[in-house]
């Protein structure tokens, strides 16, 4: 299961139809404080989080990830890829990081490497 987490609904939706359209099942979080609560964790098999939102931001939620759920690969995206944001992504532990908009086929191909093929 792919957890996905963006405050912005038409992303979520967007992600949400693709995954599911190549096989993965999906669980959809506004917020990483949302993610953190939710008791059916830790059944994803990778979390795909967005960088800016309000509260807990994605590098926020990627440290306390890495503490809760070591092994957890997480996919780190955001509409302003700056260098100091990517280094600081993959440097905490991030499988992947992926700037804002990226191609459907770009997010599967990393989909499949990070988390494996769909079940």
């Amino acid at each position: 299961m792919l957890a996905v987490v963006d405050d912005d609904a038409s992303i979520r939706k967007a992600v949400s139809s693709l995954v599911r359209s190549a096989g993965y099942s999906v669980r959809l979080y506004e917020s990483g404080e949302a993610f953190l609560a939710d008791d059916t964790l830790p059944g994803a098999d990778c979390l795909l989080t967005d960088i800016q939102m309000p509260g807990m931001n994605g590098l926020e939620l990627q440290l306390a990830v890495a503490q809760r759920f070591p092994g957890l690969p997480v996919i780190v995206m955001t509409a302003f890829p700056k260098p100091v944001l990517r280094s600081r992504a993959l440097a905490a532990g991030a499988a992947r990081f992926l700037g804002k908009p990226f191609p459907a086929d770009e997010l599967l191909e990393v989909l499949a490497e990070v988390a494996g093929p769909p079940a």
